[in-house]
């Protein structure tokens, strides 16, 4: 592993998320049910560990505030514009990886 000052090692880190949640912007047809099933987390869990991350540093940050930071907008203008109907067999295939868990 390269040798990082921690200041270096946060804006790397930092620099890395923005990459992150750029990706999923520009990615808007990959669904949350969709992250989940692959990868074990979505867009709403990014949500919940930034808001987490900024309580951690004294920033009172509720969800809703934490997910217009991942999701670019307004959660329920996401959901509006970008939701789909969920199929019956990713519902089971999510429900699959949590019975594995």
């Amino acid at each position: 592993m390269t040798d990082m000052d921690p200041e270096l090692q946060t804006r790397v880190e930092a620099a890395a998320f923005r990459r992150l949640i750029a990706h999923l912007d520009e990615r808007k047809d990959v669904q949350n049910i969709d992250l989940m099933i692959l990868a074990g987390f979505c867009r709403n869990c990014l949500s919940k560990w930034y808001a987490g991350a900024a309580q951690a540093e004294g920033v009172e940050m509720g969800l809703e505030a934490a997910r217009e930071q991942v999701y670019g907008m307004p959660y329920a203008d996401w959901k509006n514009q970008f939701q789909q109907a969920v199929p019956e067999e990713k519902v089971r295939a999510y429900e699959a990886t949590q019975a594995k868990s």
